[in-house]
């Protein structure tokens, strides 16, 4: 009820007058039926857009932290984040990434729409990366379809690493259903998993037009800050070296003087 209320009184109304977010291709999202969505990620604002542009309910996991936090903040947090569409990832399993597959299959065993970032994690610089196989696994364990989504122009109203962004009428386009039912029996087989999350990866830079690498965008932000931080050093050294010529050259000046 929390996520109607956000969604068609509270939150969404505001958005729609602000921004006024346009959509393409949702009528291949489906009336009825589970379904994954499939997006790139650009932004935390993503997940109120994405959503924002369909009538049905789409639900996306969540840390389970945003649901056990105790107290009166707790409370509250718990409330919006599961109002807005969003459960707590099944800890029940061995590692985060089976929790969310395993919330994902319950969601979806229900007949509900599941959004899913294969990229894992946003990205920094506005390049679509490598996807990770957990949405082709959970697209063979349920054997739901897969729809595309391209989320744009989100990294501008909140750009990652910044608290405010500036103006931009944020979009959405939805690709055509991507079956795979063709592998059905073959979620195990690494290979297969990996061509599928490449053939999701490939609609999604089609739809998004985003610059593609070859490289799982957690690794790419390590080898960003990895640099940032060399650089850093390296201008403080040169900094702290330039500052130590002139002091050598002010101690030389005033030898000479006094030795004139």
């Amino acid at each position: 009820m929390f996520y109607w209320f956000l969604k068609w009184i509270a939150l969404g109304p505001v958005l729609r007058v602000v921004f006024r977010p346009h959509v393409e291709g949702a009528e291949n999202v489906p009336e009825t039926g589970p379904a994954i969505l499939a997006s790139n990620h650009l932004s935390y604002a993503d997940w109120l857009f994405m959503p924002l542009t369909l009538t049905r309910r789409v639900t996306f996991v969540a840390k389970a932290e945003y649901f056990t936090t105790p107290g009166i903040k707790g409370w509250f947090q718990k409330k919006f984040f599961s109002g807005a569409g969003q459960v707590p990832i099944d800890r029940g399993g061995a590692s985060a990434a089976e929790g969310a597959l395993s919330s994902a299959r319950r969601i979806l065993g229900e007949g509900d729409l599941f959004g899913i970032y294969p990229e894992g994690t946003r990205s920094h610089d506005g390049k679509l990366y490598r996807g990770k196989t957990g949405v082709a696994r959970l697209a063979l364990e349920t054997g739901v379809p897969v729809i595309p989504v391209a989320v744009l122009g989100t990294d501008v109203v909140a750009p990652p690493g910044k608290k405010f962004g500036t103006f931009t009428r944020p979009g959405v386009r939805y690709g055509k259903p991507l079956d795979f039912s063709r592998y059905e029996g073959m979620e195990n087989d690494r290979y297969i998993l990996r061509s599928i999350t490449d053939e999701i990866m490939y609609e999604i830079m089609r739809l998004s037009e985003q610059e593609y690498v070859d490289k799982y965008a957690t690794r790419a932000k390590d080898e960003s800050k990895r640099l940032e931080r060399e650089a850093k050093e390296a201008r403080e050294a040169k900094d702290a070296e330039s500052v130590g010529i002139a002091a050598d050259r002010a101690d030389d000046v005033a030898d000479e003087k006094q030795a004139s």
